[in-house]
């Protein structure tokens, strides 16, 4: 510890004290004795802990016991226990004094984070520094007072208003494809959406299609770990202007004055919308959710946020998890389900699945398909599958159809749909039906 570290030695000293004479605030008090710091006061604040698991009483005597004859002597003898039993005349400012305490502490890890940030940028690559410095300062931020006493009527009051208006069928930001919004009414705010198929199944077509459609009139930031922005881009402007994507490949040789046409418009409209696109390799969980924090500050609440994460495996995890591949993946499966939440954006990350897809008879995918992790399955609230019968059977009576087959939706029905895909294009659209 240092002398110039900000405390507050009195708000330390009352939430102690508040034990002697009511030792049921322990069971509501969740301070951490690392978060104190007096030195003394931790100590004291251990053996009260210690105590309350033994079911024993909190008293003088019983945290005397409980210390022993030499950290006594350390504490300055039994009176300094006594002088702090007496201190505090009501327990009634007790939380306050718990959240006093928990911002001290914030504030001296927040300085120690800073004063690492200091060192590492003297030494370490900048990038790592950086997404380290994020990744601690998030954790300081999330360990704050819950003062949510669970009333429900605030809850209760939005209801009714929210029951008051007429929001139509579609209440969420939309697909654009009619039978897939039925189903869903929209992709919902706060909501972790996991899309799972095998490779060159078409996910990132359909993700570029849903980010695009929804950023007309909302916003999408794409994560792209896999492809390069300008690649993106060129499947955007594909899709968007109805380009054959074998001439988008060498556009100066193969395209006609028709493309140009084509091609120009679709530019004239990629530039209006409301896109964003991330395409760093090797992103980790908290550089995605400060460029997100960042977004949602520039709409101010104005727009909805769809997400899109391209692909959920190849996120960096954390690296105390690196030697359990299913642990990493559960971290981050967990994170992105409580960035949904805390940000209310809406998070479609894509998935690879196992090839015990390819073992079946029939290859529509299965909630046990997705690779790695059970947790994925619990965190999403939405999980779809897409499935194109013309991959596995040449003769496919099911050519330029995609089945997207809803397996899990926590808010609403299971089911398949079906949609046109157009691969000349990679262009996603509704069937008559």
């Amino acid at each position: 510890m240092k002398e110039h570290e900000p405390f507050n030695l009195e708000a330390e000293e009352a939430l102690v004290g508040a034990f002697f004479l009511e030792e049921a605030l322990v069971k509501e008090c969740s301070i951490r004795s690392e978060q104190l710091y007096s030195w003394k006061l931790r100590l004291i604040y251990s053996a009260i802990r210690s105590l309350d698991e033994k079911g024993k009483p909190i008293d003088v005597i019983t945290i005397v016991e409980e210390l022993g004859i030499q950290n006594i002597k350390l504490l300055g003898g039994v009176s300094y226990i006594s002088q702090l039993a007496g201190s505090v005349p009501t327990t009634a400012n007790f939380h306050f004094y718990e959240k006093l305490v928990r911002e001290y502490a914030q504030k001296r890890k927040a300085i120690q984070i800073a004063g690492k940030i200091i060192e590492q940028a003297k030494e370490t690559e900048i990038n790592k520094t950086l997404s380290d410095g994020i990744h601690d300062l998030m954790a300081v931020e999330e360990d704050q007072v819950d003062e949510d006493n669970g009333d429900i009527t605030p809850s209760l009051v939005d209801l009714f208003e929210d029951c008051e208006k007429d929001l139509g069928d579609i209440v969420g930001i939309p697909s654009g494809f009619a039978h897939l919004d039925r189903l869903t009414g929209g992709f919902q705010e706060s909501d972790l959406v996991i899309i799972g198929a095998r490779p060159s199944m078409g996910k990132t077509a359909l993700a570029l299609n849903l980010a695009l459609r929804a950023s007309f009139q909302d916003v999408s930031v794409v994560f792209s770990l896999e492809m390069a922005k300008k690649q993106l881009l060129k499947r955007m402007a594909g899709f968007t202007g109805n380009i054959d994507s074998l001439k988008m490949k060498n556009p100066k040789k193969e395209f006609q004055e028709e493309d140009w046409h084509h091609f120009t418009d679709s530019i004239g409209k990629l530039s209006k919308v409301n896109l964003h696109i991330f395409d760093r390799a090797g992103m980790d969980v908290p550089y995605i959710w400060s460029k997100l924090r960042k977004i949602r500050r520039e709409y101010d609440g104005e727009k909805r946020i769809l997400v899109v994460i391209d692909y959920l495996q190849l996120i960096a995890g954390d690296p105390k998890c690196k030697h359990n591949r299913q642990a990493e993946i559960s971290e981050i499966s967990r994170a992105l389900k409580t960035m949904a939440r805390e940000l209310n954006v809406v998070v479609i990350a894509l998935s690879q699945l196992s090839r015990g897809v390819e073992s079946r008879q029939d290859k529509r995918p299965i909630l046990s398909d997705l690779r790695e992790s059970g947790q994925i399955e619990q965190d999403a609230d939405l999980i779809a599958f897409i499935y194109r019968d013309e991959y596995y059977t040449n003769d496919s009576k099911q050519k330029d159809k995609m089945e997207i087959i809803l397996a899990k939706h926590r808010n609403g029905p299971t089911g398949t749909v079906e949609l046109g895909f157009n691969k000349q294009y990679g262009q996603f659209f509704n069937l008559e039906v």
